[in-house]
């Protein structure tokens, strides 16, 4: 079933609640799907066309889900943007995507040459306000598995995004995976402390919710303290690494506190052995971790009954071909995406002949068929569940007065996985202090993607090419706290 036909099944019980709000607001899965008509119209109104790419940079609430939903139904291309994106960054966004409509928080300043709308994170602003003149009333656009629903902007290794397009069946198909293979139901209650920009709340918490028609229990962010009082009235959370190491923080997490939920999950970045079994000592749960990217969603994942071994990401979801060729990890299905936004050249050598995508990850199958991923063959750190590629930092860096050269790393950390490093090599002379390098690139780069810490170094390690050896980087620097 594509998400327009799941919809017309939630919508037969005029009673069921699709979403709990921390603000005490919420929503049946009518009220819901009337909610993404009224926006679809909006849109439509305000000049949006079918396949036109819709730009949306807001805070967390659940108009900005209901505005992917919108775009599904009308047609258009879904396009979410961190919030935490300089104007500098989403100028390079608006130009490639050449979306009709900007959509971002009011009071901000608005880029010129684009239509803007405004939504805040309470459910104000122009889009609702021209949304709230229409009626509830929608006709959806003819369901096609193969229309693209979204681009997702990854970063890429030149340094320039790289827009990801993932289509309705994509999106559709993944859902309904992980719905079955998680073994979730209408009884269900995730705890949704996810951002919507990302792929892992966006499309993985709140598609997976709405196949099975279980609830959300809508947070605008995670805070420990609140998760811990929602808790027992949920059954399932998904998070990321951080979200597990700080309710192991929380004097409250004990096997009591947990004993409602069934599942928990974590994603986007490397859960480390010993938080798995921290956690499982305090509460009995084991957390369960899986494997995905922006381009295709969710590749494999530990089992729901059966063991969920630390420090793997289990085997490949029904459906879903995950093999392991010299080394790199290629994935082949119908969640895998169609390929990059007016790149051919880059998709093309993306995928292999026989039509794997190659994810750029190493990786290997351990003696029980788990797969086990080793490292990154592309130059990537993952923070806090976000990617950053270090060329984008790098050519900043040496850009500013005094900087000789640069190579930015990814150094292991508690928190965030890995946290983002800069060693650094200062020109003859120059005074150039760490925090004044911080300063600079705060300008330019949202917050996730700017160095923790910066070192200064004499010169950078080399191999007999003249490479810089950042493996030696890692090795040397990676022993010290970040």
């Amino acid at each position: 079933m594509t998400l327009l036909e799941i919809a017309q099944a939630r919508l037969r019980d005029p009673e069921s609640v699709f979403i709990e709000c921390d603000d005490g607001r919420s929503f049946t899965y009518v009220q819901f799907w009337n909610l993404a008509g009224q926006l679809a119209q909006a849109l439509v109104r305000q000049g949006a066309k079918r396949g036109d790419r819709i730009a949306v940079q807001v805070e967390k609430s659940v108009e900005a889900i209901a505005l992917f939903y919108a775009c599904v139904r009308g047609g258009l291309v879904f396009l979410p943007l961190n919030t935490a994106y300089t104007a500098n960054e989403i100028s390079y966004f608006l130009s490639d995507a050449e979306p009709s409509i900007f959509i971002m928080p009011p009071g901000k300043p608005q880029p010129s040459g684009i239509k803007v709308l405004t939504l805040d994170e309470f459910g104000g602003g122009t889009l609702i306000d021209y949304a709230l003149q229409t009626s509830s009333g929608f006709d959806d656009v003819a369901d096609d598995a193969e229309r693209m629903a979204a681009i997702l902007y990854t970063s890429g290794t030149t340094g320039k995004s790289k827009g990801a397009m993932l289509s309705v069946g994509n999106l559709s198909s993944n859902a309904q995976a992980l719905a079955k293979l998680w073994q979730f139901t209408a009884q269900d209650k995730l705890i949704h402390a996810l951002p919507v920009y990302h792929t892992h709340g966006l499309f993985v918490a709140t598609n997976t919710v709405f196949a099975s028609g279980g609830r959300l229990l809508f947070r605008r962010k995670f805070d420990v303290e609140d998760v811990m009082q929602v808790m027992p009235q949920a059954t399932a959370l998904m998070g990321v690494p951080t979200f597990y190491t700080r309710l192991l923080q929380h004097r409250g997490l004990t096997r009591d506190a947990t004993k409602h939920m069934r599942l928990f999950v974590s994603g986007s970045a490397p859960l480390l052995a010993e938080t798995h079994k921290a956690f499982y000592d305090r509460t009995g749960h084991a957390v369960l971790e899986r494997y995905g990217m922006t381009e295709t969603n969710m590749n494999t994942s530990n089992p729901y009954d059966g063991e969920r071994r630390a420090g793997t990401v289990g085997m490949a979801l029904p459906g879903t071909d995950v093999r392991v060729r010299e080394g790199g990890i290629e994935v082949k299905g119908p969640n895998v995406f169609k390929g990059y936004w007016r790149n051919p050249e880059k998709t093309k050598a993306e995928f292999t002949d026989d039509g794997y995508f190659m994810t750029g990850d190493l990786g290997h199958f351990d003696e029980k068929g788990y797969l086990v991923i080793s490292g990154r063959a592309k130059d990537l750190i993952i923070t806090g569940g976000f990617n950053v590629y270090p060329k984008e930092i790098e050519e900043l860096i040496d850009a500013m007065p005094g900087v000789l050269e640069s190579a930015v790393i990814g150094l292991p950390d508690s928190d965030f996985g890995e946290a983002v490093t800069a060693v650094v090599v200062l020109k003859t002379g120059a005074a150039l202090a760490s925090s004044d390098i911080i300063q600079l690139l705060k300008l330019n780069l949202a917050s996730y993607k700017c160095p923790k810490r910066i070192i200064i170094v004499d010169e950078l390690p080399r191999n007999a090419m003249g490479k810089v050896q950042k493996n030696v980087l890692r090795q040397t620097y990676g022993v010290r706290p970040v």
